[in-house]
């Protein structure tokens, strides 16, 4: 059998003076062979059972080898992505930046992340210099909801993912009207690195964090508040108690990213290893698709960034002939 390569070169020891996230997330530079063009230097998480790498990765990374290209005083402020192929957690990544165009205010940048010479995930984003604006400008953002700080201690739990080492809370389920359906549903949940990101890092980790963060139990979403799991048991993925899990078949056969988009508002106003508060929706299901749509929210209550996403949701043969519930 053909022993699995997941990065290109020997992966070094993990530095002491960083956290979990940013020793999984790092790259290896590949300039000698092409400008702009880098590779996991870390082998990449995959959930049990799921078809491929974890997408927060890919989208992280991504973000990572852009902000190698752009000026330390540019910061993202927008993210749009597709995911074209499931990801080889046992083979490397290449990512391609492109350098779209480089303004006085604004930078573009194209990202492709190459996989056996296949294309398996493509992005696009831009970054914004800061404090660009000198003129007058028009400003508002929607509060943290009061509901989401009941989310107490007790209920945080610690997961590993790999050697990220987050620490997330279970999800609770909140309807927004009496007998909700669906559409009326929210999530929340906190989430964080449970270990410092370091001074080293700068704004930039902890945006390459939030970025890794944003796919955590997102798609989900539109799945739970319709009573509908994996058929590979990931406890943190519920909200609901261990007896309704019990009387609800696990009858949801595929969950697939399709694209993810990321707005951020505050780059510099939050850190990744203080808890980010998570508000997520699902304003439609139809077709074997589901949008979910997120806010995250710094400890302080600071709108930092929204996130939307679309995705297959696919139900098993069994439970296909009860189309009211997707």
């Amino acid at each position: 059998m053909m022993k699995s390569n997941p990065t290109f070169f020997q992966p070094p020891a993990a530095d002491p003076t960083k956290s979990g996230i940013e020793n999984m997330l790092e790259l290896t530079s590949l300039a000698a062979i092409k400008p702009d063009l880098f590779t996991n230097t870390r082998p990449l998480y995959r959930h049990p059972g799921a078809r491929g790498i974890y997408g927060g990765s890919v989208i992280a990374q991504c973000l990572a080898a852009a902000q190698k290209t752009v000026p330390e005083s540019f910061d993202v402020h927008s993210l749009h992505c597709y995911f074209l192929l499931a990801g080889d957690s046992e083979c490397p990544i290449t990512y391609v930046v492109v350098r779209v165009r480089d303004g006085n205010s604004f930078a573009s940048r194209a990202v492709d992340a190459i996989q056996k010479g296949r294309r398996i995930f493509t992005t696009s984003m831009s970054f914004v210099r800061q404090n660009g604006s000198k003129s007058r400008t028009l400003q508002h953002a929607i509060p943290l909801p009061d509901e989401i700080r009941t989310i107490t201690e007790n209920r945080a739990s610690t997961h590993k993912i790999s050697k990220a080492n987050l620490t997330l809370t279970y999800r609770e389920k909140i309807s927004t009207e009496p007998n909700g359906k669906p559409r009326s549903y929210k999530l929340r949940q906190r989430i964080k690195s449970a270990e410092r990101i370091s001074d080293d890092g700068g704004a930039q980790a902890h945006l390459v964090a939030l970025a890794f963060m944003s796919d955590r139990n997102f798609l989900g979403t539109a799945a739970v508040i319709n009573k509908l799991y994996l058929s590979y048991a990931d406890q943190e993925e519920t909200s609901l108690s261990k007896e309704d899990r019990e009387k609800t078949q696990r009858d949801l056969s595929m969950i697939v990213s399709l694209d993810h988009s990321i707005y951020f508002y505050e780059p510099r106003k939050f850190r990744a290893d203080e808890w980010i508060y998570q508000e997520m929706t699902s304003p439609w299901v139809g077709y074997g698709r589901g949008v979910v749509m997120q806010h995250m929210f710094s400890e302080d209550g600071t709108l930092i960034a929204t996130c939307y996403q679309e995705g297959v949701l696919r139900l098993s043969e069994a439970t296909s002939k009860d189309t009211s519930k997707l």
